[in-house]
């Protein structure tokens, strides 16, 4: 027969002070953990026959140190509640602790977000993906409870994908090419790893960009040399013989929001097959187009030489830590070296949902739905900033950029809108250090990122602080 004190309670360590009676040791022990709050109050102890089979002492032992903190205070034993931690009892803070809490800020995050790069967290499908994940688990073969097999990742999620992408984006993606990873910056950092095994030592970037991908880039030890932009993009033809990749956002250039045109798409392929450089296609937020035709992934005019990379972190949320790279048949092998080093790609159960969660439509629908709810505040803040400033990027995505007229700065806009209580971002932080660009006064304004409730006094405090 089992024990059945193995059952009763819950796990208690505790530090009995050596020298002393076993008594004595017990009870300053559990007082000591009281006081300082490491058994915070309310806590429940194991019962007296559970903590002594577990300490290797009598019962009556544990029992007698229990009824002298009940009496002092530092417990509380009540008929069928258990014997717990006093409300009493409080933590003692440190000195150190109080002037951490001292130098805090008294002012938390901004009350309003027009940031660009997420999405509204609050319209994430948890009804949908609670369905989806109930399935996935229902129908979840054992292995997938073990370590990861495969270093591309499930197979259900590749075989989605692989669907999904050929219908909706124009990406030939065999799922034997797809390597899952845990975002775009993951992804870019087993490419970049990737590119210094094959001794590049040049990554052509957009003159405008994210930092923190030129960054990732520098410190796998690749020169990032800017390519100018304009209004149709990326200028591809300024690719020469030096890089020996480039990294492209051609679907909505990210933060200018223009579409790489098809001239500007070709002298791209062309310069890949010409040097056998390789081009990085980031398609970021390809599903959310409002005034225009699709625009389709770069990656099908040539799948040999560019890699394609997409996320869910736009269309669902970048808490999933969930997305994807289609890699060129020879240089799957190469990219998978890499990973084995630095995996750190989402759990099984989490791709089995994705996977589930696009195979039954769900995913499609939750598309469509974010499509024209973020299509409604587009245009309402267009009509909020009309003859005011000029506006550009609207066709798709989830920001906007709004030019300043002339004599007002980037700097007066933000500041002002800080003393709203509004946090916003200017273009200039994205321009590449290096690039040769014309000066522009302009804030990237992030539509999509904030909530329903916090969208309409969002774009008020926008209003007021625009010139």
């Amino acid at each position: 027969m089992t024990d059945s004190w193995a059952t009763f309670g819950a796990d208690l360590h505790l530090d009995l002070s050596a020298g002393r009676g076993l008594r004595a040791g017990l009870t300053e022990a559990l007082r000591e953990a009281a006081r300082s709050g490491r058994l915070a109050a309310g806590t429940r102890l194991p019962s007296s026959r559970s903590l002594a089979a577990d300490l290797g002492i009598a019962r009556n032992t544990v029992a007698e140190a229990y009824a002298e903190l009940v009496a002092e205070g530092w417990l509380t034993a009540r008929q069928g509640s258990g014997t717990r931690v006093a409300e009493r009892a409080r933590p003692r803070r440190s000195a150190a602790a109080t002037a951490v809490r001292v130098r805090r800020p008294a002012r938390g995050r901004p009350a309003y977000n027009l940031q660009p790069g997420s999405p509204d967290l609050s319209a994430f499908p948890r009804a949908a993906w609670l369905t989806a994940a109930r399935r996935a688990l229902t129908d979840a073969p054992n292995e997938a409870f073990g370590y990861a097999l495969d270093p591309r990742g499930r197979i259900e999620l590749r075989e989605a994908l692989a669907g999904y992408l050929a219908r909706a984006r124009g990406v030939y993606a065999d799922p034997e090419r797809i390597v899952l990873c845990a975002g775009f910056v993951h992804g870019l950092t087993l490419l970049a790893g990737m590119l210094r095994a094959r001794r590049v030592r040049e990554v052509a970037v957009e003159g405008y960009g994210l930092d923190i991908h030129r960054d990732l880039l520098a410190k796998a030890g690749l020169r990032t040399r800017p390519l100018g932009v304009d209004e149709e993009g990326a200028r591809t033809g300024e690719l020469g013989a030096g890089a020996g990749a480039v990294l492209l956002t051609p679907a909505h250039q990210f933060p200018t929001g223009v579409a790489l045109t098809p001239a500007r798409r070709a002298a791209a392929v062309d310069w890949a097959r010409t040097t056998g450089g390789l081009i990085l296609e980031d398609d970021y937020d390809g599903e959310f187009r409002y005034d225009r035709q699709p625009v389709g992934a770069l990656q099908g005019l040539d799948p040999d030489r560019v890699v394609y990379l997409g996320t869910a972190s736009k269309s669902l949320a970048p808490g999933l830590r969930m997305g994807w790279m289609v890699v060129p048949p020879g240089l799957v092998e190469e990219v998978l070296a890499v990973k084995g080093l630095t995996d750190w790609t989402s759990s099984a159960l989490d791709q089995l949902t994705l996977a589930e969660f696009i195979r039954s439509g769900a995913y499609d629908r939750h598309v469509r739905g974010m499509r024209l709810r973020y299509r409604r505040r587009r245009d309402e803040l267009l009509a909020a900033v009309a003859g005011r400033v000029g506006v550009s990027g609207i066709a798709a995505g989830l920001h906007a950029v709004l030019d300043l007229p002339e004599g007002a700065t980037e700097r007066s806009v933000i500041q002002s809108a800080a003393w709203q209580d509004l946090a916003l971002g200017g273009l200039s932080r994205h321009r590449h250090p290096e690039a040769d660009l014309p000066p522009r006064a302009a804030v990237v304004v992030g539509y999509g990122t904030p909530s329903d409730s916090a969208w309409t006094p969002a774009l008020a405090a926008l209003s007021a602080v625009l010139p």
